[in-house]
């Protein structure tokens, strides 16, 4: 009984910091989504990306490539974001380093940001 009631603290106690680490809705408008433009980099290509407060995003490719525009919204875990002539996907934004953070669909990165 003991064992596994130890097993189970040791479960949440890994798992804790992992959650902990998510950067709350607010904080990512704050940081993010200001007006500010920051890089992002998906599929090896990295874009100039600026969220403004009243909803509306922008991305523009650095080396080549259709600059896009869309809308986000915060979400109870995060963020959704639709790019023109896309379906809306929900994110969860983590740290990942000094001034770099990851943007996760799920347990999958699909994008980096950088300040």
């Amino acid at each position: 009984m003991r064992a596994v009631l130890l097993a189970g603290v040791t479960v949440i106690a890994s798992i804790a910091p992992a959650l902990a680490a998510v950067l709350a809705p607010a904080d990512i408008q704050a940081t993010f989504f200001n007006g500010q433009p920051f890089t992002a980099a998906a599929s090896n290509i990295k874009y100039k990306m600026t969220f403004t407060a009243d909803g509306k995003m922008t991305r523009e490719p650095i080396r080549a490539g259709a600059k896009n525009e869309g809308t986000w919204k915060l979400s109870k875990d995060g963020f959704c974001s639709t790019w023109k002539g896309s379906k809306q996907n929900c994110y969860r934004v983590q740290p990942a380093g000094d001034n770099k953070w990851s943007v996760m669909k799920g347990s999958t990165t699909v994008a980096t940001w950088t300040k």
